[in-house]
């Protein structure tokens, strides 16, 4: 049985629920003005997580067919026989309950718009069968975690610091534009879309490049909306800095540190934000 829960958490990536959670706290805690109610924290935790592992659950579902052809991603799970199929959407079914019922417990307006926050998760892992933009998509599903941890606490949407949801989009919308890079070839070969498929490697790199200055504005406008003080911004330069590294360390021709870049880089600017903005507060 621990073996097998080993292999679901692997299956899922469970430790990239880093990119996510510390975006879900910043916007708790800039609700809050502060350290919100524990009950609301424990509870955020519980539904990011739950949100989080249905969303890959049903992802390494629906794409085991592609991941079992592309000889970068056969040994996964599915593929490899590792989980079946029925194990894995007992998974997806298990989580996603999860979610829905800690968000019933938060607030009405959580309930309200969860099942189109965890429907949008479902439906990116679709999209790369009909459009380049799939890595936007991701990111508008990622930009839903500052948004209901905001709700979470306070049950409204008034004074939201939408700014700070658009940059987690063209943030994320960067970097899973990258990564794709490891499978152009294939996705051209099947039909299927992303940026580097479409416009290829140099033109994928570049336009990751856009998404994340314009990420980095719109956290700066985040600090400036909601009054942070300096200690946010020494936060967000630290962020900038692990921004520009992330496209030094990989190139079109040379992706060999790609994990570096995708996820030790990307964990950092996640916590580093949300550190710094606790702090400021």
């Amino acid at each position: 049985m621990l073996n097998k829960i080993a292999t679901l958490l692997e299956m899922i990536k469970f430790e990239h629920t880093v990119f996510a959670l510390p975006f879900a706290f910043m916007g708790a805690f800039l609700a809050a003005g502060g350290t919100p109610d524990v009950r609301v924290f424990i509870l955020v935790v519980i539904a990011m997580v739950g949100a989080r592992t249905s969303a890959m659950g049903f992802n390494r579902i629906v794409d085991a067919g592609f991941d079992r052809a592309n000889p970068r991603t056969a040994q996964r799970a599915i593929p490899a026989g590792k989980v079946s199929m029925s194990e894995a959407w007992i998974l997806v079914l298990i989580a996603a309950a999860v979610f829905f019922i800690v968000a019933y417990f938060l607030n009405p307006l959580v309930f309200m718009i969860s099942p189109l926050a965890l429907g949008l998760t479902f439906v990116y892992s679709l999209t790369k069968r009909f459009t380049w933009l799939c890595h936007v998509v991701l990111g508008l599903a990622l930009a839903f975690s500052p948004f209901g941890g905001w709700i979470a606490v306070t049950g409204s949407i008034r004074d939201y610091p939408w700014y700070l949801s658009f940059g987690v989009m063209l943030w994320v919308g960067g970097f899973d534009a990258v990564y794709a890079c490891l499978d152009a070839d294939y996705d051209r070969s099947v039909g299927l879309f992303s940026l580097p498929a479409r416009f290829g490697r140099k033109n994928a790199f570049r336009l990751a490049g856009v998404f994340h200055f314009f990420a980095f504005v719109l956290f700066v406008l985040t600090g400036y909306h909601c009054g942070l003080n300096y200690i946010y911004y020494v936060g967000l330069a630290l962020a900038g800095i692990a921004l520009i590294s992330q496209h030094r360390v990989v190139s079109p021709g040379d992706l060999s540190r790609i994990q570096m870049s995708f996820f030790t880089m990307n964990g950092v600017i996640s916590l580093v934000l949300f550190t710094a903005t606790w702090l400021s507060l």
